[in-house]
């Protein structure tokens, strides 16, 4: 008997059965626990993702324009539709917005990740602070997710279903890369007929007004038709010399954020005439000796020299012996015209034309009888449209009554055909606003760009002193409200931040 009670004891037979029999409930348990991770798991995912792509849609529309939220908010309803699965929600798996989506939107985040959004950061007035909005928080509502795990088993009364939710914060950032280290003040920021900068890149009759720039520092304040110096790229250099380099060069390569950007002391005018006079084929005193500082493709200018035409071409002359002309060594006006400044200025304190300038007087002066658009005849073009025509006729090379031509000079560097020197391209503060709380003339951080714009030179600068005027005509600007002509020079990016 002993015996037959010691063998059933030893007997291990079976007991597999036992152990599986003891450990099935917690192996259930587990079974369970990692099926419902796994599928709230993927409800968050599926969430997540549809609130990312929210985000990043809504915030493409914010570039700083009047109309930026609207558009968000039409982006945020129609572009993403996504569908999610493992919710309570009944019936098919539902969409996105079905569940709820809400959004703010933000002027600024706070330093770092693990620090809450707070008011100060939340545009309220969206209508009137649209142009502020750069970031979006979206959130998806929690949706319903019931367990399969009875948490019951665990404890009394506990339940199995809890909400799932996402949110996500993205950002519009917008830039200019190969662009040169120059602002201009917004000629139009308190403009007393309440003309937008969009309105005047969209309009031909504001876009010929003739704009009157002084740099800002001892010529002139921070204020409407002023410019002034961004930071250079790093590794240019410090010096007034290295400056002007970036500014002369066909080839910039400064990149700069719409987000902010950083101004540079005034540096001494004199190489900066250079910079930009090198564009109409005037010898730089020695600098700008290479092929990248080369004259536009036209230089016609209204100038002559000793007995040629200014420019070292067709009758001599240009500076004597066909040589690159000093600007001193130049006289403008009769027999030639260069493009004709307004007949009046009325505009910002008489710094800005009205636009009326003498074309028939200029084509017949430097062309003739040569034809050009009917529609001239109509509607007055910019002098930058009759400058593009000279080139795309082929009448820079003819002479006018005074003999000078557009063709720069021999004895300058070679003209330079990839970029149209003739522009300048600067970043658009609004300087009435930023000057009450920095100094424009000094080292100012994190300035905001209301756009980036591009100007045509009509005339040389005339003096190296700080109060120096340079002549301009709007071109076009970055964003919604361009023409799309500085398109190869933007960056914007849309990105995910939280």
């Amino acid at each position: 008997m002993l015996r037959t009670i010691r063998a059933f004891w030893q007997d291990q037979r079976g007991i597999a059965l036992v152990l599986v029999a003891i450990t099935l409930p917690a192996i259930i348990g587990f079974s369970l626990l990692a099926i419902d991770m796994s599928r709230v798991n993927n409800l968050h995912n599926d969430l997540q993702k549809g609130a990312d792509a929210f985000a990043l849609a809504t915030a493409a529309e914010l570039d700083g324009r009047s109309d930026s939220i609207t558009r968000a908010d039409r982006a945020l309803l129609t572009l993403v539709s996504n569908q999610y699965t493992f919710s309570t929600t009944p019936g098919p798996p539902p969409t996105l917005a079905a569940a709820g989506v809400t959004r703010r939107y933000l002027r600024s985040l706070p330093a770092t990740d693990n620090l809450p959004i707070v008011a100060a950061n939340v545009i309220t007035d969206e209508l009137n602070d649209a142009r502020l909005a750069r970031f979006v928080e979206v959130s998806v509502n929690p949706v319903g997710f019931a367990a399969i795990f009875p948490a019951s088993f665990l404890q009394a009364g506990a339940n199995n279903s809890f909400n799932v939710g996402a949110v996500a914060v993205a950002g519009f950032t917008s830039g200019v890369c190969d662009f040169t280290p120059v602002f201009i003040c917004n000629p139009f920021e308190s403009d007393p007929n309440g003309i937008t900068l969009e309105q005047a890149v969209a309009d031909t009759a504001l876009r010929r007004r003739l704009i009157e720039l002084r740099k800002v520092g001892n010529g002139a304040a921070a204020g409407p038709g002023n410019f002034g110096f961004l930071e250079p790229p790093a590794g240019v250099g410090n010096g007034a010399q290295a400056l002007a380099q970036t500014i002369a060069t066909s080839r910039p390569i400064g990149c700069y954020s719409a987000e902010g950007v950083d101004t540079k002391t005034g540096q001494n005018a004199g190489p900066v005439q250079d910079a930009f006079n090198v564009r109409f084929g005037i010898a730089a005193n020695g600098h700008f000796n290479s092929p990248e500082y080369g004259p536009a493709a036209n230089v016609r200018k209204g100038a002559s020299s000793g007995n040629g035409n200014g420019n070292g071409n067709g009758n001599g002359g240009g500076g004597g012996g066909g040589q690159c002309p000093q600007y001193n060594q130049l006289t403008f006006g009769s027999p030639n015209m260069g493009l004709p400044r307004d007949a009046s200025t009325p505009n910002m304190g008489g710094r800005m034309g009205d636009g009326n300038w003498n074309f028939s007087g200029y084509w017949s002066t430097n062309f003739s009888s040569a034809s050009y658009p009917s529609s001239w005849n109509t509607t007055k073009p910019t002098r930058y449209e009759v400058y593009k025509y000279e080139i795309s006729a082929g009448l820079v090379g003819t002479a006018s009554t005074g003999g000078e031509v557009g063709t720069p000079p021999n004895s300058c560097q070679p003209p330079v055909t990839s970029v149209d020197r003739r522009l300048i391209y600067g970043a658009i503060l609004n300087c009435n606003a930023l000057e009450q709380t920095n100094d424009l003339s000094g080292h100012s951080t994190g300035l905001p760009v209301e756009a980036f714009g591009s100007f045509f030179l009509t005339e040389p600068v005339s003096s190296p002193s700080d109060d120096a005027s340079v002549m301009v005509e709007l071109v076009d600007i970055t964003g919604r409200g361009g023409q799309g002509t500085l398109d190869n020079f933007l960056r914007d990016e849309v990105q995910l931040y939280r």
